[in-house]
C-alpha cells in the first residue's frame, strides 16, 4: 500500500475489527535552556510540575501538564533533534478566551489581544473575539521563552461526533464554564416560554450533555 492509498476492505468507521484505545499523553517540545523553560512553565503559567529526572549521563527531563489537560508536555536535555522554539501552534483550548488571556498577561506573559479569523496567518487575523462567540473562532497567541508558539482557542460547543459520550469535565473551572453557559441559556428558555422552570436541573443537564457531545441543544 503506497501514499494515499485506502483500502476497500477496510471500513471507515473500524466495524468489524477491534481498535486500541490510543490517547494522546505527552508532546515533547524543545528548549534551549531547560531550567529557563521550566521556570515558566511552573512559576510563569503555574503549570502542574509532574517530574524532572536528571541522569549521570546527561539526560534530563522534564514533565509539566496545564490545567484541566489530560495530555502533558516534556522538554530537557537530548530529548529531540528539533530546533529550540521549533514546536508552532500548540493548541490550548479554553471555554473563555478574554478570562484566559487575562489571566496569562496579568502573570507578565506577553500575549496577543484576542483574535478571530485566521489562527495561523497573522495577515488574516482580525481583532477581537468572533462577533457571534461562535466555538473554535476566537483565538490569542503567546510564546515560551525559546519562541514555542502555543494558541488558545475558545471552544464552548464541540463538533458532533468530537467528544465520546461521557461528556466528562476535567476541572473544577471547566464545570463552573459550562454551568454559567446553562445559565444563561436557561434563562432565555423561560423568556421564550413566559414561566419558570421548576425542572431546571434536567434542562440544564440535557444542556450541558448536548454542548459536550456537539448534538443539537434545547430550547
Amino acid at each position: 500500500m503506497t501514499g494515499t492509498e485506502v483500502r476497500g476492505d477496510v471500513a471507515p468507521d473500524g466495524a468489524g475489527f477491534d481498535r486500541a484505545d490510543m490517547k494522546l499523553e505527552v508532546v515533547v517540545i524543545p528548549v534551549a535552556d531547560v531550567d529557563r523553560a521550566k521556570d515558566f512553565y511552573g512559576n510563569v503559567l503555574l503549570w502542574r510540575l509532574d517530574a524532572d529526572f536528571a541522569f549521570d549521563n546527561g539526560f534530563r527531563i522534564v514533565q509539566f501538564t496545564p490545567p484541566g489537560s489530560p495530555c502533558s508536555i516534556q522538554f530537557g536535555t537530548d530529548m529531540t533533534p528539533s530546533a529550540p522554539g521549533s514546536a508552532q501552534y500548540l493548541y490550548l483550548i479554553v471555554s473563555d478566551v478574554e478570562s484566559a488571556r487575562g489571566e496569562l498577561a496579568g502573570r507578565g506573559v506577553h500575549v496577543s489581544e484576542v483574535f478571530h479569523g485566521s489562527a495561523f496567518n497573522p495577515a488574516g487575523r482580525i481583532g477581537g473575539p468572533d462577533p457571534e462567540r461562535q466555538s473554535y473562532r476566537s483565538y490569542a497567541t503567546f510564546e515560551d521563552p525559546d519562541g514555542n508558539l502555543w494558541l488558545l482557542q475558545e471552544v464552548t460547543t464541540r463538533l458532533p461526533g468530537r467528544v465520546a459520550a461521557e461528556a466528562a469535565y476535567v476541572s473544577i473551572d471547566d464545570l463552573a464554564e459550562a454551568l454559567r453557559r446553562a445559565e444563561r441559556a436557561h434563562g432565555e428558555h423561560e423568556k421564550r416560554t413566559g414561566e419558570a422552570d421548576p425542572n431546571w436541573p434536567d434542562w440544564y443537564a440535557a444542556y450541558m450533555i448536548a454542548e459536550r457531545t456537539g448534538t443539537e441543544l434545547p430550547v
